[in-house]
């Protein structure tokens, strides 16, 4: 699959410690996983969490999903063995937590390839910290691995000392930092977690928010979640209608000679064209 057109609308935490969750999330629509060894295990459980990780992943049955593993920071006892682990497992990424610094990435790096780790295993990289905001683009460049963001807002809400309101507005500046500094490096940005799991509204309009800000797809904490993402996340029918209409007329045109295209009284340039291309693709994909 194309990773610039990969469908990232949900992606789900699965904490690493629970193998039951481990096995279901083989059947649930999401498009991502993300097997956490961090946040979701306890201290006490975190060697069996990473083992019942690397197992569940051998396995397999995850499809065409995306397979994260967030590991624990290099700072702690259980890091640098994460990430050894993950090395040699075949996940499609690892997921860095509190980076702060394009040499916390640079570090992460250095010991997946002393074990090595595969060309096309990425990076990951939670922004979760004031820190992180103020470091975004040197975070977003450190490697050619990175492949994306994850943006850990509750984490962020804290430190900020900040409250969680219904449009955001305290983490707008953060939200946008990190959305300029992935689009920059040309790599994937997911939103953050929404709590209450008990207010379905709520959190339908913070995956419209996400969309709206660009974000390529939203991270959940509950399978109930993933509906929603998927569709607030994807291209509407008639969205993909009329970028198959753009890219048609724009390639007649150009077949014919003509410089000036309309599509429903609007002019269209390449601009427009790139952006069609993208929506049909990822429609694609999702359909696949």
């Amino acid at each position: 699959m194309n990773k610039r057109h990969r469908p990232r609308r949900s992606v789900l935490y699965m904490p690493g410690s629970n193998a039951r969750a481990l096995d279901k999330s083989r059947t649930l629509p999401s498009d991502g996983l993300i097997f956490d060894l961090e946040d979701a295990v306890a201290p006490d459980a975190k060697v069996t969490a990473r083992n019942q990780v690397m197992q569940a992943y051998e396995v397999g049955g995850y499809g065409e999903r995306e397979i994260l593993i967030r590991t624990n920071g290099l700072n702690t006892p259980w890091g640098y063995d994460d990430l050894v682990a993950v090395a040699s497992v075949g996940a499609s990424a690892v997921l860095l937590p509190k980076v702060e610094s394009a040499e916390m990435v640079r570090q992460a790096e250095s010991v997946l390839l002393s074990h090595g780790a595969p060309s096309d295993l990425a990076i990951w990289c939670m922004m979760e910290t004031p820190r992180a905001m103020l470091h975004a683009e040197e975070i977003a460049d450190a490697s050619p691995r990175l492949g994306g963001l994850v943006m850990g807002t509750s984490d962020l809400a804290k430190d900020l000392q900040a409250q969680h309101t219904a449009m955001r507005l305290p983490l707008i500046t953060s939200l946008g930092l990190c959305m300029l500094a992935a689009r920059a490096a040309r790599i994937a940005i997911l939103d953050g977690v929404y709590l209450d799991l008990n207010d379905h509204e709520g959190f339908v309009d913070s995956c419209r928010q996400g969309a709206e800000l660009g974000f390529d797809g939203k991270t959940l904490i509950h399978p109930k979640q993933i509906e929603a993402a998927n569709e607030v996340f994807a291209p509407s029918d008639e969205e993909v209608e009329l970028s198959r209409r753009i890219i048609e007329a724009y390639a007649a045109a150009e077949a014919e000679g003509r410089g000036v295209v309309v599509v429903d009284g609007k002019l269209i340039e390449r601009l427009h064209v790139d952006h069609a291309e993208r929506v049909v693709a990822l429609a694609e994909a999702i359909r696949r």
